[in-house]
């Protein structure tokens, strides 16, 4: 998505358990924003935070989540490696899918760009995006216009599309 002569890098920041050094799960995402900027990762724009319910439901705490509109002079798949190396160096422990965490970094759109992945490759966009009132919600406070790089579905009609179990909160 074209923001002011650049294109745009958007990644999403949830977690729902505290953290023994940093604190609450925002608090944990804050200071692995910080983390991010020191490894060539420049934080931009940060979307408004929400609180949301798991996805899928169940009885885990809400978590905390957001948007980070970033610059960066990484590849997609360099970036997603920074990413994970984040997340592992502020312990995130990957078990079964959707488990609880402490923090949880996903790339969702680079710059527009299509890929499909691999092991240690990037998909682009996320795949599971538009299933996500946790990642469209902040995602449309930061870039109202953003459509969908390989459908190019406006952003309020994904929105509009969601489950209405996914709830959110604007904190």
């Amino acid at each position: 998505m074209e923001n002011a002569g650049r294109r745009s890098i958007f990644i999403g920041a949830g977690a729902n358990l505290a953290h023994p050094t940093y604190g609450s799960p925002r608090e944990t995402l804050e200071t692995a924003f910080r983390d991010l900027a020191g490894r060539g990762v420049e934080i931009l724009r940060v979307s408004p935070w929400y609180r949301t319910a798991p996805v899928p439901a169940s009885d885990q705490p809400w978590y905390q989540n957001a948007v980070i509109d970033v610059g960066t002079d990484l590849s997609p798949d360099k970036l997603l490696a920074t990413l994970h190396d984040v997340e592992q160096v502020f312990g995130r422990v990957r078990t079964v899918a959707n488990a609880a965490r402490v923090i949880d970094l996903d790339l969702l759109d680079f710059c527009g760009e299509i890929a499909s992945g691999g092991p240690g490759r990037a998909t682009l966009p996320h795949p599971r995006l538009t299933e996500r009132a946790f990642v469209l919600r902040p995602l449309a406070d930061l870039c109202p216009g953003w459509r969908h790089p390989v459908t190019g579905e406006p952003i309020q009609a994904l929105l509009a599309a969601l489950p209405a179990d996914q709830a959110t909160e604007r904190l």
